[in-house]
C-alpha cells in the first residue's frame, strides 16, 4: 500500500512560481515511477510528467516542457514538482501518482495523492 500526501499549493500570480511536494509511506518508494496530473474544472485530468524510479529520466507534457521540473528524493521518499513562469491556463488540482510502470494514462496508476490546488491569476 502506498500513500502519497501533496503539499505547496496555493495562488499566485502570472510568471510566478511554485514547489509542489509528494511525501510517500513506502518503504519501496525507490521502485515505484512517479508522475504528476492534473485537472482543471470540467476538464479531463492531464499528464505534467513523470520521473523514472531512480531520478535518471523525466519526461513531460508539451504544454510544461521547459517551465516545470520534476525530481525525487529517494532517501525522503518525496517527489517534487518544480514550476516557473506559470500561466493561468496551469490553474489546476494538482495530484502525484505512484506505479511500477511508466505511462502517461491516468488509469495505469494505482495509488493517488489526494490533490493540492494551484491558483494562477493574471
Amino acid at each position: 500500500q502506498v500513500q502519497l500526501v501533496e503539499s505547496g499549493g496555493g495562488s499566485v500570480q502570472a510568471g510566478g512560481s511554485l514547489r509542489l511536494s509528494c511525501a510517500a509511506s513506502v518503504r519501496t518508494f525507490s521502485s515505484y515511477v512517479m508522475v504528476w496530473f492534473r485537472q482543471a474544472p470540467g476538464k479531463e485530468r492531464e499528464f505534467v510528467g513523470g520521473i523514472s524510479s531512480n531520478g535518471g529520466s523525466t519526461s513531460y507534457a508539451d504544454s510544461v516542457k521547459g517551465r516545470f521540473t520534476i525530481s525525487r528524493d529517494n532517501a525522503r521518499n518525496t517527489l517534487y514538482l518544480q514550476m516557473n513562469s506559470l500561466k493561468p491556463e496551469d490553474t489546476a488540482v494538482y495530484y502525484c501518482a505512484a506505479g511500477r510502470y511508466y505511462s502517461s494514462n491516468y488509469y495505469n496508476y494505482a495509488y493517488w495523492g489526494q490533490g493540492t490546488q494551484v491558483t494562477v491569476s493574471s
